[in-house]
C-alpha cells in the first residue's frame, strides 16, 4: 500500500496500528502462523477495517517492512565525495545489525535470492534511486548498472538473512559494499 502526502489522519493511524500489531505479533511467532482474528484484536480494530485497508495479511506485512527498503536504500547512499572502495559506509553496517529484531519476517516476504514480495520492492526502489543517480551523473550504461545493484543488493541481503552468507552485520555490508563499488567502476 501506498501512503500518500494528502492521506487521512485516522486511516493512517489505523494502519500504523495494524503495522505495530503485526510486527508484535511476528515477534511471538512466524508470519504464516499470524491469523487476521489476533492481529485485529491486537490493533484493537474489526476485521473489516482490516480489510479496507489491506487485501491480507502478505500486504501488511510488506507495508509493515517498507521501513526496511527505506533504510536500505539510505544506508547505501550515505556516504559522501568518493567512496571507500573497501569498507562500507557505518550506515549500511548499522542497516544489517537492525534487521536482527524481525528477521523471521523479513525472511518471509524475501526469499533466498531476493524474490519475494519484499525482494520486489526493494529491487524496483533501489534500482530506480541508482538508475536516477547514474542519470545525473551522465552515465551511458544508467540501466544496467541500476538493475545489476539492485539486484545484487536483494540476493545478497536475502540470501544473509536466509544464513546461505555466514558474515556479521559488519562483515557483509562491507562485502555487498565492494561488490556494489566494483558494479559502479566496471562500466
Amino acid at each position: 500500500m501506498t501512503r500518500g502526502a494528502q492521506e487521512d489522519p485516522r486511516a493512517s493511524r489505523t494502519r500504523a496500528r495494524l503495522r505495530e500489531a503485526l510486527l508484535a505479533e511476528c515477534a511471538e511467532r512466524p508470519l504464516a502462523e499470524v491469523g487476521v482474528a489476533a492481529l485485529v484484536r491486537r490493533a484493537g480494530v474489526g476485521r473489516a477495517t482490516f480489510y479496507v485497508h489491506y487485501a491480507d495479511l502478505q500486504a501488511l506485512a510488506v507495508d509493515a517492512c517498507a521501513d526496511v527498503v527505506r533504510e536500505a536504500v539510505e544506508a547505501l547512499h550515505a556516504w559522501h565525495g568518493s567512496p571507500d572502495p573497501v569498507h562500507a559506509p557505518p550506515a549500511l553496517a548499522e542497516f544489517f545489525a537492525s534487521l536482527t529484531p524481525h528477521a523471521g519476517l523479513y525472511r518471509a516476504l524475501l526469499g533466498p535470492g531476493g524474490g519475494g514480495p519484499l525482494g520486489r520492492v526493494l529491487h524496483r526502489d533501489l534500482r530506480a534511486y541508482s538508475l536516477r543517480e547514474r542519470e545525473r551523473a551522465g552515465a551511458a550504461d544508467a540501466p544496467l548498472v541500476a538493475s545489476a545493484v539492485a539486484a545484487t543488493f536483494a540476493g545478497v541481503l536475502a540470501d544473509w538473512l536466509h544464513g546461505l552468507l555466514d558474515a556479521t552485520p559488519e562483515s557483509i555490508a562491507d562485502q555487498v559494499w565492494q561488490l556494489l563499488v566494483a558494479l559502479h567502476a566496471s562500466r
